[in-house]
Formats: structure tokens, C-alpha cells, sequence
């Protein structure tokens, strides 16, 4: 009996090594006698745990059990799939999911009522739970780099979003919900498929800092000068011809921007219309008086 048991024993041992030799070394530190809580790592505001650049095409069983888990990166993987089991890390406050080939977000997501962070950028995502919108808490959300076209309507509830990060998807048009968002301080629809920006986007009025480069954009609506927070207007390559004559209104514009990490107006690559060419050459504030000029004399 004695000697059976140790031959089960180690014939079960010399499985586990086989496996362990194949799998990455966040199972593979389990193999070894550790308990899944030695993964955390417990700092002075949160409990986290990374699995960055595992090679993981699943996320591991275990995971679901840590429960006091508060920041949670699985990114860069070749994760196919989040399972519902996700909605029980409940305390979750940042998740980042970014650089997979997520496919869709599953529907549980919307439990996590203490996320403020959540990145799910450069996936695969056609679409977007109206779930998410059950996360109040929600701050900064990044969904770039996938294949989305429009946002649920019940986004409008995310009224703490402060950045929204859309660019490099395949909106046609800015998703109504955003103009709800009024919290918003930041806002990226860089290399979608825009083709204009609404009226609308005046009620942004926090906004700081617009990016829509490299859309189909032709024209600026003359709602955009008043929100007279913007601090970078980025609107480069696109197919602006004209710009409204209340633009000089975006006092907080410092310069005429070159540099894409710079604040200021963005104009570059636009087919803009003479001789505005020339006045941007001369700076902002050429710029702007040139327009004010133009709306006292219209």
C-alpha cells in the first residue's frame, strides 16, 4: 500500500515538472509550493498583482480567487477571452487589459462599482458593454487601437470620466453619449473616420485638451471656441479649409503647436484656404487677430 502511494506520488510529481517546463513562470511559481497571495504585492494605497507579458492565451483559475486584488494588469498577452468570473474582484479599482486580442468584454464587467482606471486599448473590440456604464466610479477609460464604431447610449452615466481615450477606432461621428460626459478634461479621436464634430461638443465645457488628428474633418464648428478651457486643440491632417472667426476666443491656447506633446493649436496638414497659410506662419497671435478683425469687418 505504502509503496504504491509513493509510486502515485511520484509519478503525479513528474507530470507536474513536464508541465512546468512549458508554462510561464506565474504558474510556474505555483508548481513550486507557492500560494496564488505571494503574487500580490502589497503597497502603501493598493494591492496589486501583474501578469505583464506572461504569454497567457487564458487567465489562470486562481486569479478569481484573489478577491482583495485592487490593481490588476494583464497586459500584453494573447488573451482571448476575460471570463465572468472577473465581476468578483469586486474591490478592483484599476484593470488594465491592453495589448490582447480581446474580442468583446464580458457583460459582468459593469460589477465592479470601485474601478476609477480601466484600459482595454489595442484589442480587438467591436463594440463595448452597456454594463460599463454601471462602473460610477470610472475616471480614465482607454479603448484605442480597436475596431469600435459607436459607444452605448447608457455611457452618459459615467458623469466622473475625466479622460476618454477613442482614438485609432472607426467612429464616423463623435458618439452622442460623450457630450454628456461634462467631467471630461481630456478627449483622443485621433485616426478614426470622423467627418465632422457637432454643435454639441460646446457642452464640454472642462474639456482641456481635444485631440482629433487625422480624421476627414472639413470644417470647425463654431461651438468649439467656447470651451474656452482648451489648452490643445490638436486638429492636424485632416481637411480644414477655413477656421471660425470666434476662434480667438481659445485664450488658453498658448502658441501655434509643432511638437505633438505641446499645447497650443495644432493646424498642420490642413488644406487651409489663403492666406491663412501665411498668418499661421506668423503665429497665434497674428492668428487670432487676423479672425477678429475679420468678424468686426463681416
Amino acid at each position: 500500500m505504502g509503496t504504491e502511494h509513493s509510486k502515485n506520488e511520484g509519478r503525479r510529481g513528474m507530470v507536474f515538472l513536464r508541465k512546468g517546463t512549458k508554462l510561464p513562470a506565474w504558474e510556474d511559481a505555483l508548481l513550486s509550493g507557492k500560494e496564488p497571495k505571494s503574487l500580490l504585492k502589497r503597497g502603501l494605497h493598493y494591492v496589486s498583482l501583474s501578469l505583464i507579458m506572461k504569454g497567457m492565451t487564458s487567465t489562470p483559475d486562481f486569479l478569481w480567487g484573489l478577491t482583495e486584488v485592487q490593481k490588476l494588469n494583464l497586459s500584453r498577452n494573447q488573451l482571448v477571452v476575460i471570463p465572468p468570473s472577473l465581476g468578483k474582484l469586486e474591490r478592483l479599482v484599476v484593470l488594465n487589459l491592453g495589448g490582447n486580442c480581446l474580442k468583446c468584454l464580458p457583460k459582468e464587467i459593469g460589477l465592479l462599482r470601485n474601478l476609477k482606471v480601466l484600459f482595454v486599448n489595442m484589442n480587438c473590440l467591436t463594440e463595448v458593454p452597456a454594463e460599463l456604464s454601471l462602473c460610477r466610479k470610472l475616471e480614465v477609460l482607454s479603448l484605442s487601437h480597436n475596431r469600435i464604431s459607436q459607444l452605448p447610449l447608457s455611457f452618459t452615466d459615467l458623469t466622473s470620466l475625466r479622460k476618454l481615450n477613442l482614438s485609432n477606432n472607426r467612429f464616423v461621428q463623435i458618439p452622442l453619449c460623450v457630450f454628456a460626459l461634462r467631467s471630461l478634461d481630456f478627449l483622443h479621436l485621433g485616426s478614426n473616420r470622423l467627418e465632422n464634430i457637432a454643435e454639441s461638443v460646446q457642452y464640454l465645457v472642462n474639456l482641456q485638451i481635444f485631440i482629433v488628428e487625422n480624421n476627414n474633418i472639413c470644417t470647425l464648428p463654431r461651438s468649439l471656441c467656447f470651451i474656452t478651457a482648451l489648452e490643445l486643440l490638436n486638429v492636424d491632417y485632416n481637411a480644414i479649409q477655413t477656421l471660425p472667426d470666434d476662434l480667438y476666443l481659445l485664450r488658453q491656447l498658448p502658441r501655434i503647436a509643432w511638437n505633438p506633446m505641446d499645447k497650443g493649436l495644432h493646424i498642420a496638414h490642413n488644406p487651409l484656404s489663403r492666406p491663412l497659410p501665411e498668418v499661421v506662419e506668423g503665429g497665434l497671435d497674428v492668428l487670432f487677430n487676423y479672425l477678429r478683425e475679420k468678424k468686426e469687418h463681416s
